[in-house]
């Protein structure tokens, strides 16, 4: 028997959830099943428990955007998989289970030696930050870039990204006790997410230009990043943390001509083909393997904690993300 988490309708993930069993069928043709391993939670899996996220679900369903695990069986026909081989899930959803079986070309084969429990949240936050860093525009070394909710997920993968590649970064937060933990990221210069903030941020780069902003919170902290870009200066949305809508003052459209980009990752997967989206998680696991890319972990729960896993996530002044043991 295999156990996973599934919920039959939406709502309150603490409340819809449930622990469920089924019987495991032998993978045929192209299918490959997967032991998975560990999965985070994500703001993005409570969002699509709740019923408010991009996409719709369609329960019941089974949540978990992203996770890590070893192959455990394949199909007869499967030619680029095989038994042992340590995998990622491309799928959008369904990696809170501890089997998973799906065609081979929906999972990404990655270093033996990877550690899993960082290699189970490659998927989205890192690779959100290397497509902010790489797919809107060509930065030379010493550039700065700039982003608000530095402190998150994506945020602090950006950081140490931004770092690998030679940039610098300024960073936008609310509370100035994230300050040094940034720094030992590698971040350049952390500040407040205000006006002050912004007019510190114009003294530090001076008359350097700022090209790149990236933006997850919406509200006044865009118009900051706005504020902070020079003319022909890129702005890419990835969230919208503050569940403000992000106006825009024409004088930034006028007299700067700033692009404007949104950015799911989401659906750069549906469309990348396989090299476009190993072009990007390879450089990404090895950087996972060498410690210059590392995620925080707050606490690695047993999925028949779940429960507790639901909760800690849904709390704020987390040190990390919350990881399901799926074993």
């Amino acid at each position: 028997m295999s156990h996973f988490l599934q919920f039959d309708r939406t709502g309150n993930p603490a409340e819809v959830l449930q622990l469920q069993e089924r019987e495991l069928t032998p993978p045929t043709g192209h299918e490959v099943r997967v032991r998975m391993r560990y999965a985070p939670v994500n703001p993005a899996d409570l969002n699509f428990i709740e019923g408010t996220y991009g996409r719709p679900a369609h329960p019941p369903s089974i949540p978990g955007h992203e996770g890590c695990g070893e192959v455990e069986a394949v199909g007869d026909k499967v030619t680029s998989l095989e038994k042992g081989d340590v995998v990622i899930p491309l799928l959008g959803t369904g990696c809170w289970t501890q089997h998973l079986t799906a065609p081979e070309h929906h999972f990404a084969k990655l270093p033996p030696q990877i550690d899993q429990v960082q290699a189970s949240m490659l998927r989205i936050n890192p690779v959100t930050a290397w497509a902010l860093l790489k797919h809107y525009t060509d930065l030379p070394k010493g550039a700065w870039v700039a982003q608000n909710a530095a402190n998150s997920g994506v945020g602090r993968a950006f950081i140490q990204l931004a770092k690998h590649f030679g940039l610098r970064t300024i960073n936008f937060v609310r509370r100035a006790e994230l300050f040094d933990e940034l720094k030992s990221l590698g971040a350049d210069a952390v500040l407040l997410d205000t006006d002050e903030g912004v007019a510190e941020a114009k003294k530090i780069v001076g008359s350097e230009p700022v090209m790149l902003a990236t933006n997850a919170v919406g509200g006044d902290s865009a118009i900051h990043l706005m504020d902070l870009l020079s003319p022909e200066g890129i702005l890419v949305t990835y969230g919208a943390m503050s569940r403000r809508s992000m106006k825009v003052p024409n004088k930034f459209l006028i007299f700067k001509n700033l692009q404007l980009h949104g950015l799911w990752i989401t659906k750069w997967f549906e469309k990348a083909s396989t090299p476009e989206l190993y072009e990007v998680l390879e450089p990404l696991a090895t950087l996972i393997q060498s410690g210059e890319l590392v995620t925080a972990i707050d606490e690695i729960v047993p999925l028949a904690e779940f429960g507790r896993a639901i909760k800690r996530a849904q709390e704020g002044a987390r040190g990390g993300k919350v990881i399901l043991d799926l074993a």
